[in-house]
């Protein structure tokens, strides 16, 4: 992981753990954060919401797939990716 994707990664960490309904200390950064139940799709409208934001990216339908947001590392490396 880059410099950047760490500062990125620390920054949607925070964010994953003050918005999930679960205890934190279960949440790693490799936490499938929807298969295991800490987000729902209402929860996942406002992650995309919150990344735009926060990181001044824009989010296509063609970026919606698992893979770029099933946990907090491939979050960071999807946003990563996005600001380059």
């Amino acid at each position: 992981m880059t410099e950047e994707t760490i500062k990125i990664r620390d920054k949607v960490k925070s964010y994953v753990l003050q918005a999930a309904s679960a205890d934190k200390e279960k949440i790693k950064d490799t936490s499938l954060i929807f298969k295991e139940g800490y987000f729902d799709s209402m929860g996942f409208m406002v992650l995309i919401s919150f990344l735009e934001e926060e990181f001044g990216i824009k989010t296509n339908d063609s970026d919606l797939l698992e893979e770029n947001f099933e946990s907090i590392n491939a979050i960071s490396e999807f946003v990563a990716r996005k600001s380059n």
